[in-house]
């Protein structure tokens, strides 16, 4: 698969064991924590240049002059002026040697994996971040004089506030949007079947109904179809046009509405079977016929169903079940795309054998699927002690699930049990965790911060800055995407002995 992916995952906070947890700075203190012993990222810190973004540019061809979240921004903003620390501080920006991104967001640590072409490096980044989030979280406990930091890869407090895991994938910017929402809204809809984490209880922001277990933890945080907001009245389709990259070819295809993987597999169905529907649309063969009747309560429908009984129904009055949904864009892409080459087929056969096993028995997916694996840890205690579906104590096995410490989090401990499938090797995570992706620009980006980070002045995805003699130096990263030129990049950093040999490389490339 040839198709530059990224993840952003917050993950959730807390401190046990105190009356009251101020999360901004705990977030912020296990930010800062990584640079106890990594001098380079130190000097990276508070240099994310966030000038270059624009979160109100809309796909659709125009700016919004005011977001629902910007309400929350304004609200944020008053309470850390009692903080005495300026944004930059408060955000606590690092930009990692393997071109990853590390930052605070409004009280969540979160981490960006570098730019990924290949789906055993989106998934080692994307492990790579619990990993380097696990040991912070080590080195913050060293740190504190009462109560435990824990933190945990999920997004829900269960109190009605949910925190996103966006995946992201650069697309042809030629595809009308009008063929992106028909053809991927019934595919994100049901493709919570293979990808969702499971939890217990209906959620919102008004309400929340303990007894319940459902495919999705994100679903009951959805309320329209299409729309910029990320935070508020949260879209299936999200239209923010910020791709990091040269805006007349790309398109950044900014998916919002899914759950964080622990499963290795789950992860890399979701994002490689999103990946291969967006081929089908570059290449005008997305399935159009599956227009749902309502699709944001067919998501919400569809999570509160883990038995997959209940069919969705379709605009023109027929019904479907989710698997036959998936099933429908599975035939295109194995008509289309198999053979192409092996991750191409690894997807496309996992794929198939998934929807299989659900229709067959869903207990047969509990090595692949995190909603499935939580399920039966569920199952099992309920049986075992003899309680109700809405003790709460479900509701603290659910999130231990999630827990990203090793040696706690029962996700781990299936995995030690030898109970989960693996797609990449702890070595290939140990190797992520230090180097970039070496076939992406994300390599000189990372390189750059292993070599030169104390001349460099500002730092963005699509963009760094480096001080020189005569003040100032760019170096542009938007058309840095095909192979000559991130092999030109990439070879021009590993040979640069300063700064300035490196942007002579550049500068002589440029004319």
């Amino acid at each position: 698969m040839d198709r530059t992916l990224g993840i952003e995952t917050e993950y959730g906070i807390t401190v046990d064991g105190v009356e009251s947890v101020d999360v901004v700075a705990e977030s912020i203190a296990l930010v800062r924590s990584y640079t106890e012993v990594v001098p380079p990222v130190k000097d990276t810190e508070q240099k994310w240049d966030y000038s270059l973004e624009d979160p109100h540019l809309d796909v659709r061809g125009f700016r919004v002059e005011e977001l629902l979240q910007d309400f929350d921004e304004a609200k944020y903003f008053a309470q850390d002026q009692n903080r005495k620390l300026s944004f930059q501080e408060i955000k606590s920006d690092l930009v990692l040697s393997n071109g990853a991104r590390f930052y605070n967001d409004h009280a969540h640590p979160e981490y960006s994996t570098p730019e990924c072409r290949s789906l055993r490096d989106i998934i080692a980044q994307d492990k790579a971040g619990e990993r380097i989030i696990e040991e912070c979280v080590r080195r913050r406990n060293r740190q504190l004089t009462r109560g435990v930091v824990k933190v945990f890869k999920n997004n829900t407090d269960f109190v009605g506030h949910s925190y996103g895991t966006h995946d992201n994938y650069l697309m042809d910017r030629r595809v009308p949007f009008e063929r992106v929402v028909r053809g991927l809204t019934p595919f994100l809809v049901t493709r919570q079947i293979v990808a969702g984490a499971g939890k217990m209880g209906i959620e919102g922001e008004e309400r929340v109904v303990p007894g319940h277990y459902q495919i999705s933890q994100r679903a009951d945080f959805f309320s329209v179809l299409v729309s910029i907001d990320t935070m508020n009245r949260r879209p299936i389709i999200n239209t923010r046009d910020e791709p990091h990259a040269n805006t007349e070819k790309y398109r950044r295809m900014h998916v919002i509405v899914g759950d964080a993987n622990l499963s290795e597999v789950a992860g890399a169905l979701k994002l490689g079977t999103t990946s291969l529907v967006l081929d089908l649309l570059e290449q005008d063969a997305c399935p159009l016929h599956l227009e749902l009747a309502d699709a944001v309560a067919a998501l919400k429908q569809l999570s509160r169903d883990p038995h997959l009984k209940i069919p969705l129904r379709l605009a023109d009055g027929r019904t479907i079940s989710p698997v036959d949904v998936q099933r429908e864009y599975l035939a295109v892409a194995e008509k289309r795309l198999r053979g192409r080459d092996a991750e191409t087929d690894w997807v496309l056969g996992t794929w198939r054998q998934v929807l299989d096993d659900l229709e067959r028995d869903v207990w047969l997916c509990a090595d692949r699927l995190d909603w499935v694996a939580k399920w039966w840890l569920l199952t099992t205690f309920v049986e075992t002690e003899g309680v109700s579906w809405d003790d709460p104590w479900l509701q603290s096995i659910d999130l231990e699930y999630h827990n990203v410490r090793r040696d706690e989090g029962l996700h781990a401990e299936l995995v030690r049990q030898g109970r989960m499938q693996r797609f990449v090797t702890d070595e290939e995570i140990r190797q992520a965790i230090r180097q970039p992706p070496s076939n992406t620009r994300a390599y000189f980006r990372g390189r750059c911060v292993e070599k030169f980070a104390k001349e460099m002045t500002s730092v963005q995805w699509d963009e760094l800055a480096f001080a020189d003699g005569n003040g100032e130096a760019v170096v542009r990263l938007l058309n840095v995407f095909d192979d000559e030129t991130v092999q030109f990049y990439n070879a021009a950093v590993d040979k640069a002995g300063d700064v300035a040999t490196l942007l002579r490389s550049l500068h002589h490339e440029r004319r």
